[in-house]
């Protein structure tokens, strides 16, 4: 993680060795860490914890995962909200999107995978815990809307910009071109999905990245930034 000030990460989960896991690795990550093991606990403690994440299991006795990520966004909570499901359904994933949740992981999972999803969602949704992010080559400047790739500042367009810290942000997930233009674009783009195309293209030219070693094209699947 890139000094990460003050970040707050509240842990919902039945199965206490998995919570007792993932509380001593996010603890030992600089992490201020609450836990629930039932969604009554979680929707009380994130009102009074106020996290920044809060990592949901979906299948609990009571009021399940689905049912505890309704009543935060309901509640209007400014919190990221990243679901554990036990398999790798669309349905599952589609269901959870549409709620209100920002992301999923499938156990099993690493912590490693955890923790990057975490730190995507912190630097997506509270860049002010952040100071200067720097992440591999790149180095970024939100308040000026600015990008630096090998100390050069990249001469980009709005779009291009939003684009590019997008896809270094959640370097190393598989970004699909749905995805990208619900972010970037917005829910309500009524345009081609080929646009993503033309702005990748205009991003490796002024990368430098002729041989798509830096953005990486996945078939079928998406784009994902690999950092050297």
């Amino acid at each position: 993680m890139n000094q990460v000030k003050g970040a707050k990460i509240l842990l919902v989960d039945d199965e206490p060795h998995i919570v007792q896991f993932l509380e001593l690795g996010l603890v030992n990550e600089g992490f201020e860490v609450r836990t629930a093991s039932d969604g009554m606990s979680a929707v009380s403690i994130a009102d009074e914890f106020q996290p920044h994440v809060i990592v949901l299991d979906v299948m609990m006795p009571g009021m399940d995962g689905w049912e505890v990520c309704r009543l935060l966004r309901k509640h209007g909570e400014h919190v990221s909200i990243i679901m554990l499901t036990a398999k790798d359904e669309i349905e599952d994933r589609v269901k959870g999107l549409t709620i209100g949740a920002d992301d999923y992981v499938v156990k099993p999972f690493s912590f490693e995978e955890l923790l990057a999803r975490i730190g995507a969602r912190l630097r997506n949704q509270f860049p002010a815990l952040f100071g200067e992010v720097i992440i591999g080559p790149f180095k970024l400047d939100d308040k000026r809307k600015e990008i630096l790739y090998l100390e050069r500042v990249l001469e980009l367009s709005p779009t291009e910009y939003e684009l590019l810290k997008y896809l270094i942000l959640n370097h190393g997930i598989v970004l699909s071109k749905t995805k990208i233009l619900d972010k970037v674009w917005g829910y309500d783009f009524g345009g081609e999905e080929n646009i993503v195309e033309v702005y990748i293209r205009s991003l490796r030219e002024k990368l430098h990245d002729r041989e798509h070693r830096l953005i990486r094209t996945l078939r079928g699947a998406g784009y994902r930034v690999d950092l050297p």
